[in-house]
């Protein structure tokens, strides 16, 4: 009988007891609690808000033309931050980059392009696929309480995508 010959391991068969696979590494959001502000830093938001001597878009008509990336960062189609109002808290979507240094600066402008795959809206928000399909199915989930997914399938005929 002949002796029972052990192929190299793989590095994933290599690892350690104990230690799962390493994710693969992606530079994540980050997310300002608003109750670990101080009272000095708010009030040093508030002044820098009211020494503000820009005056911000208020339509997409008055913002469609206007510099890219955006450079209102405090406008809610702003893809850079997240703004919860409800726990306080701010989510830089992009901590590792400038706001000058985005490819993608305003959700309107996405929006336009149309139709795109996840790993293409996930790559612009700086979310995994996987995250960016669960945000879809809530989205039409709450659509379809509202009764407005009806109204769409009546409007251009059935969409299995919705049933």
């Amino acid at each position: 009988m002949e002796p029972v010959r052990k192929l190299p391991m793989s590095d994933a068969e290599a690892q350690p007891i104990g230690q799962g696979r390493q994710r693969k590494s992606r530079n994540r959001p980050r997310t300002i609690a608003g109750r670990r502000l101080s009272r000095a830093e708010i009030a040093e938001g508030v002044r820098l808000a009211d020494d503000m001597w820009y005056e911000r878009p208020q339509s997409r008509a008055q913002c469609v033309d206007g510099p890219r990336p955006c450079p209102f960062v405090s406008c809610k189609y702003h893809l850079y931050l997240d703004v919860k109002t409800d726990t306080n808290s701010i989510k830089l979507n992009f901590p590792h980059l400038e706001v000058w240094e985005l490819e993608h600066s305003c959700s309107l402008d996405v929006a336009e392009r149309g139709g795109m795959t996840l790993e293409d809206v996930g790559h612009i928000m700086n979310l995994t696929r996987e995250r960016v399909r669960q945000v879809e199915v809530a989205g039409i989930e709450k659509l379809r309480e509202t009764g407005l997914i009806g109204d769409i399938d009546r409007v251009f005929g059935v969409n299995r995508k919705f049933e």
